[in-house]
């Protein structure tokens, strides 16, 4: 069992469960090894504390697979073009909608990017800047990178936003949808076909292939219920302040640390962390 949060109280934990501690980082992250029922072990863990369970053996991944928005990054970028032009709300409803599993993902996709039609490129280049990456991101991804994993970003939005941010963080490769543009201005279309929750589980499944690793070492990381078929096949899917839906249904999660706790769950410690 992995536990992170300010001030942990893993002593008292490893004791009830007749176990040693290891510090990944003194009294924030922790590992307690044991034999028994997880169950158990789950209900010691007190509330404002992140806790994953999982087998000790292959736990450190050669694949990182990473979804874009709300979890590389703090935006919804098609959120923040809508903002630029005025119709924020509107389009964060069905963003929201969807992402908690209420709306077919590919058709609200499309519903959004047809209200652009018209509107100049350079909304693009205004809402790149808008771009804020989460804590803990660019370690997560230079880590895992030192010590030989290969590292991708998925993304359900745009290659116009996913190129900037797989270059900020030191991603090896992108995969993401392409917004239709010409003659300066926004189509209002996207070439198809969309890169939706099946196509991001196919990624998954490709890079891992054309990498030579086995599925169970690999590592996918997502918010939103376009990445459950992507975090259900992975080796380790984490879900990363995720939708309630989302929640619901990935048993491993990380509601209030940064994105470096996916390093400790992997065993790393602070002082490997490439910051």
């Amino acid at each position: 069992m992995t536990l992170i949060g300010a001030g942990i109280s893993a002593n008292d934990i490893a004791r009830k469960l007749g176990a040693a501690v290891e510090w990944l980082a003194p009294d924030h992250a922790a590992d307690i090894a044991f034999d028994g029922d997880p169950a158990r072990a789950a209900q010691l863990v007190p509330p404002g504390m992140d806790a994953v369970i999982q087998p000790i053996a292959g736990r450190r991944k050669s694949l990182l697979v990473a979804d874009m928005e709300s979890t590389a990054i703090q935006n919804e970028m098609l959120d923040e073009m809508a903002d630029l032009i005025g119709i924020g709300d509107a389009v964060a409803t069905i963003t929201r909608r969807a992402m908690n599993g209420e709306l077919d993902f590919a058709a609200s996709l499309r519903q959004r990017v047809a209200l652009f039609k018209g509107h100049p490129e350079s909304l693009l280049a205004e809402a790149a800047r808008r771009i804020r990456y989460n804590d803990g991101a660019a370690t997560l991804v230079r880590t895992m990178r030192k010590y030989g994993a290969k590292t991708v970003l998925v993304s359900g939005g745009f290659y116009v936003f996913s190129r900037i941010v797989r270059d900020a963080l030191g991603f090896d490769r992108d995969i993401a949808n392409e917004l239709v543009v010409a003659t300066g201005r926004i189509a209002g279309t996207l070439r198809e076909p969309v890169l939706d929750a099946a196509g991001k589980a196919a990624a998954l499944e490709r890079f891992a292939a054309e990498f030579g690793i086995e599925l169970s070492q690999t590592l996918a990381v997502g918010d939103g219920a376009n990445d459950l078929p992507m975090l259900e096949a992975a080796g380790l899917g984490v879900a990363y302040h995720a939708k309630p839906h989302v929640q619901a249904r990935i048993g491993h999660r990380i509601d209030r640390a940064d994105l470096t706790a996916l390093l400790y769950l992997q065993g790393y410690h602070d002082s490997d962390f490439v910051v």
